[in-house]
């Protein structure tokens, strides 16, 4: 699998937010130790969280393949013996 990266933007973005949380419902959390946690999480519990959003999307896909089987069923018509 390919390693999960973020852009600069987005990893300043989790970072703060990282910290927001930290600051709220924890104790105050600089930003190097919220840089650990985010490669920690995106190691250890991202591929979960990416294989479950590749399951959700192919049930979603394979649903919709089978509303187009039916919706092409009913377009059907009838052949004449």
């Amino acid at each position: 699998m390919k390693k999960i990266e973020f852009s600069k933007e987005e990893k300043a973005e989790i970072v703060s937010r990282i910290r927001a949380y930290f600051d709220r419902e924890l104790d105050p959390i600089g930003a190097l130790p919220a840089e650990f946690l985010l490669d920690f999480f995106t190691e250890e519990i991202g591929p979960y969280i990416y294989n479950r959003g590749l399951r959700d999307a192919q049930a979603a896909l394979l649903k919709r393949m089978e509303d187009v089987a039916e919706d092409i069923h009913l377009l059907e018509r009838e052949e004449k013996s």
